[in-house]
């Protein structure tokens, strides 16, 4: 493996202010930095350097998430040794959404997007092929509670998410793919979009070839349709977070609606989703320790309605939010 430097090593968090920025991009990755400080309270001129300086790290990354299909998870269990050789051709694929490696009974976990009538394709030719891999087991997602892309830590109040076009509660997302026809131009506004979110209207008029204003138009439409999103993408243990587990949780079929509001009342789990198979639901929960893992995994309120519950520490993630981790360009995978 070489690597630019090492993308897994222990990450200092973020200061106060800084954590405040990237919570204000998680909730529109477009603001204006005049904007966001409008909404923090905070000097223009010391948000937008702050602001800059997280982008131009790389530490933060704003990217519009394109739906290309309907969503399942991909569990995988590899050779020894080629763990992170599965888990970082999965996080290549271009329909990768995440992709981690797992501390338990799997070795790694993606989440694909997979186009109407392609899932025989995808879990017969194009998964086998995966280096590494010995085992793999696909769960179509049925239904969201809340996705990795929507996912905001509750840094922010309310009022300072209302005053960035966002709410406190965010709006249960569906799986279908949205049934709209786009034009050459929308098509290269999105592919501008999944490169760099915060491209300026300007720019995508030059790369689409139209107006400014029809710019403009074309990215609202393609936002309140959903067919993008964008936001901006951190590695939660930036946040004060280095504790991740993603939980499989089995519960009565009643109860899975009831678990589910539960669980994302919550501003720590990242992500919680209803899949096909043995367990029901499917959880990313972010922590300040163990300790507080261990408080979520036997004391919530969601806890005494489930009947049983996996978890796995994520151990390393290659890409979150549709965006690959430093990492993953420089990787070398072996041959198989």
């Amino acid at each position: 493996m070489t690597t630019e430097s090492n993308p897994h090593a222990p990450i200092a968090p973020l200061d106060a202010l800084d954590r405040r920025i990237v919570a204000a991009l998680q909730i529109d990755g477009r603001a204006s930095w005049r904007r966001i400080a409008s909404a923090l309270g905070e000097p223009e001129r010391k948000v937008a350097r702050r602001g800059l300086r997280l982008l131009e790290s790389g530490a933060v990354v704003v990217r519009g998430l394109v739906v290309r299909g309907e969503t399942v998870i991909l569990r995988m269990n590899c050779r020894p040794g080629a763990v992170r050789d599965t888990a970082v051709a999965a996080a290549r694929r271009d329909d990768a959404i995440f992709s981690y490696v797992l501390a338990g009974a799997a070795d790694c976990v993606a989440e694909l997007q997979c186009r109407p009538g392609e899932l025989g394709r995808l879990m017969l030719d194009e998964v086998p092929a995966l280096p590494g891999l010995v085992e793999q087991q696909v769960s179509p997602v049925l239904r969201y509670f809340r996705t990795v892309h929507e996912w905001s830590p509750g840094i922010l109040g309310d009022a300072e998410v209302e005053a960035l076009g966002g709410t406190a509660a965010r709006p249960v997302d569906g799986v279908e793919v949205p049934d709209v026809e786009i034009g050459p131009d929308e098509a290269a506004i999105l592919r501008a979009l999944a490169e760099d979110g915060r491209r300026t209207h300007d720019e995508l008029a030059a790369v689409a070839g139209v107006s400014v204003a029809t710019a403009r138009r074309r990215v609202e439409a393609l936002t309140r349709q959903g067919l993008v999103s964008i936001r901006a993408a951190v590695e939660p243990a930036l946040l004060g977070l280095p504790v991740e587990a993603l939980l499989w949780i089995r519960t009565r079929p009643d109860e899975v609606e009831a678990v589910g509001r539960l669980l994302v009342e919550s501003p720590l789990v990242r992500y919680a989703a209803v899949v096909m198979g043995e367990h029901q639901l499917l959880v990313d929960v972010t922590q300040p320790s163990k300790g507080d893992l261990h408080a979520f995994l036997t004391e919530a309120p969601w806890v005494r309605r489930a009947e049983a519950v996996q978890s796995h520490l994520v151990v390393e993630a290659w890409k979150r939010s549709g965006v690959p981790t430093r990492g993953v360009s420089s990787f070398s995978v072996a041959e198989t």
